[in-house]
C-alpha cells in the first residue's frame, strides 16, 4: 500500500469568510495549511503517493502546490466540476486506485492518532473496508460489534435500535474490491455504500483512542485546535520537528516590541502587529495587518486584510 486519498472538495460552509478564497483543507494550522498535516501523517506510515479531489477554489491547490508534489512525493489532482459527494469522488478517482488497499482521509481532520493498529486490523481481517473509531466525541453515530470488529449500524439507518456509540474520525482503509461497490459515474454519498458493506459483513473498525483528533468544521472548533495544540505534544509523527512546526510567530511576521501574544494564537509570515496591542486565542493569517492597540479575542484576521478596532468572535 503506498497511496492516499485525501477528500480536498468540500465547500467548507460552515467556516464561512474562512474558506472564502480558499479550500478548506488549504485554510493554515500554526502557518501550515491543514492538508500538509495529513500528508505528514500519511507519509509516517509509508505512503509515498495522494491523490486529492478538488472543487471549490480549486486553482489554490495549483498555487500552493505549484509542482504537484509534497517533499517528494507526487500529488495528482482531480477536479470536481460539480460536487460529487465521497463515494462519487472516490469513484472518480478510481483508475488511480485500483489494484491495492489505499488508505481515505477526510481533508478537514487534524490529527496524529497512530495509523498502525488499523493497517494491521485491516490486513489481519476480512473486511472491504475498515474505519478509525473513537470512543469519545460529540458526533457518535457508529454501532460496532467489539467482539467481531464488524460495524452492524450507522444512525440506525438499518433500524437495529442502534443508533451509534462510537465517533468516526474520517480515515479508513479500503481494499480494491470496495471499488466495485460504488455507483459508477454518478455523485452519491458514501454512507449507502457503507450500508451495503454492512448488510454482506464486510465494514470493519478498529478504535483508536490514543493521540489528538479534531474535526476543524467550524471557526471553534479551528481556534480551539490552535489552543490546545499549544499546550500538547501535537503532532508526535513530526518528531523532534514538532516544535518548528507549532513556532506561534512566523518568520517574517513584524511584531511591535510591546504587542502581546498568548501561546494559543498564530501570527503568520508577513502579517503586521502594531504596538500596544494585545492578541488572544486568535490567528493572523499571513500578510494580515492589525493596528495600534488593538485587542483581539478568538479572532481570525485573513490573508491581505487589517483591522484597527478591537473585536471578539469575529472573522475578517
Amino acid at each position: 500500500m503506498n497511496k492516499a486519498f485525501v477528500l480536498g472538495a468540500g465547500l467548507g460552509t460552515r467556516l464561512e469568510k474562512l474558506t472564502e478564497y480558499l479550500p478548506k483543507p488549504l485554510i493554515p494550522v500554526f502557518g501550515r495549511p491543514v492538508i500538509e498535516f495529513a500528508f505528514e501523517h500519511l507519509l509516517s506510515t509509508g505512503i509515498s503517493e495522494f491523490v486529492v479531489n478538488t472543487h471549490h477554489q480549486a486553482d489554490a491547490y495549483h498555487d500552493h502546490f505549484p509542482d504537484s508534489r509534497y517533499r517528494d512525493s507526487p500529488i495528482t489532482f482531480r477536479h470536481e466540476a460539480s460536487l460529487l459527494g465521497t463515494g462519487g469522488g472516490i469513484d472518480n478517482v478510481s483508475g488511480l486506485l485500483e489494484g491495492d488497499v489505499f488508505i481515505a482521509y477526510n481533508g478537514d481532520i487534524l490529527t496524529d492518532l497512530p495509523l498502525a493498529p488499523l493497517l494491521e486490523a485491516h490486513a489481519c481481517s476480512d473486511h472491504v473496508v475498515t474505519l478509525v473509531l473513537r470512543s469519545q466525541g460529540a458526533s457518535r453515530h457508529i454501532a460496532l460489534d467489539p467482539k467481531s470488529g464488524k460495524i452492524t449500524d450507522i444512525r440506525n439507518l438499518l433500524k437495529t435500535g442502534n443508533h451509534g456509540t462510537y465517533q468516526f474520525t474520517g480515515i479508513y482503509t479500503c481494499s480494491p474490491e470496495f471499488l466495485g461497490f460504488l455507483q459508477h459515474g454518478k455523485g452519491h454519498s458514501v454512507i449507502p455504500v457503507f450500508l451495503k458493506l454492512i448488510e454482506s459483513g464486510a465494514l470493519g473498525a478498529v478504535v483508536i483512542d490514543n493521540g489528538d483528533w479534531w474535526d476543524l468544521g467550524t471557526r471553534g472548533s479551528y481556534l480551539d485546535a490552535h489552543q490546545a495544540i499549544a499546550k500538547s505534544t501535537f503532532p508526535v509523527y513530526l518528531g523532534e520537528r514538532a516544535g518548528e512546526w507549532k513556532k506561534n510567530i512566523a518568520r517574517g511576521a513584524s511584531i511591535a516590541p510591546d504587542a502581546k501574544i498568548d501561546a494559543a494564537s498564530h501570527i503568520g509570515s508577513g502579517a503586521i502587529i502594531g504596538p500596544g496591542t494585545t492578541i488572544n486565542n486568535s490567528v493572523i493569517w499571513p500578510y494580515g495587518e492589525v493596528g495600534q492597540a488593538v485587542h483581539l479575542i478568538r479572532c481570525v484576521v485573513r490573508s491581505g486584510e487589517s483591522i484597527n478596532h478591537n473585536l471578539k468572535n469575529t472573522d475578517v
